[in-house]
């Protein structure tokens, strides 16, 4: 349910993974990891959170361990278990944990979606003491001086109704995300996908207009994610029409009059 990336903390500017600022969002994660200060992350899917926690993780020169939260992921899920290895209990320490001994960027993607009583056990994390406790194992746990916790948190999640509660929620420093500014996800759009600056810029107008269409009552708009991935088909070779159709037009909806919509809008802009 984890997975981790190791990233070399001599790391140079250019090494680093791509991320286009559009703030002061590098230096307030920064000044957050100084400070030794939770921070949460709050925006629409795909509009780059995650991959500006793996831009700050090798610039700050910090294993980045995340978690992708579901509603089932609890807290026994985050902290570890004991498990039968040979015929022996070990105790095996879960992401959680592990991030703590080894001052890692501890990253919840999506905090919102795990159950509650997950998002209790890191409330120690985010306040003064800095700390778990492991009953299993009766040890407490305090973090370094490098560990930091990173949430992601999409408000107003259309496809949820869970939220985060103000207790939690005001434990975290929070910087607001949202999608590009045109020049910026062309940018953006052309420089991962691979596809030249026009095409870049067809493929973020066509999104910037479906996501104009709240007619449709889609429940999630078109993310730059999407626009990236039909990008790199038109790279590899697919017509544009259809590498739109399978990248933004069919993972966005079922319903046949959104479908039609989504489909003609794309069949005149490109």
């Amino acid at each position: 349910m984890s997975s981790t990336v190791t990233v070399n903390p001599a790391a140079t500017e250019t090494a680093l993974p791509f991320y286009l600022p559009t703030g002061r969002e590098v230096e307030l994660c920064e000044k957050a990891h100084r400070s030794q200060l939770p921070l949460m992350l709050k925006g629409p899917t795909g509009c780059g959170k995650t991959r500006f926690v793996e831009h700050m993780a090798a610039r700050l020169g910090r294993e980045l361990i995340t978690v992708s939260c579901n509603e089932d992921t609890s807290a026994t899920d985050l902290l570890g278990r004991h498990l039968l290895v040979g015929g022996d209990t070990v105790w095996n320490d879960g992401p959680v944990t592990r991030a703590v001994r080894s001052g890692a960027l501890l990253y919840l993607d999506e905090i919102a979606e795990a159950r509650a009583d997950a998002i209790v056990v890191i409330h120690s994390l985010t306040d003064h003491r800095r700390e778990i406790f492991l009953d299993r194992t009766g040890e407490h746990l305090r973090a370094g001086d490098d560990f930091m916790l990173v949430v992601s948190y999409n408000p107003g999640y259309q496809r949820s109704l869970r939220e985060l509660k103000p207790s939690t929620r005001q434990r975290f420093l929070a910087i607001a995300f949202d999608y590009p500014g045109e020049d910026d996800e062309v940018r953006i759009v052309a420089t991962e996908s691979g596809t030249d600056e026009a095409t870049a810029r067809k493929l973020v107008r066509i999104g910037r207009k479906i996501r104009q269409l709240t007619e449709l009552s889609l429940m999630e708009s078109v993310s730059t994610r999407l626009l990236i991935a039909a990008g790199k088909l038109i790279a590899a070779g697919i017509p544009p029409r259809l590498a739109c159709t399978t990248a933004i037009a069919g993972p966005l909806s079922d319903e046949e009059e959104a479908l039609a919509a989504i489909t003609q809008l794309i069949e005149i802009s490109i």
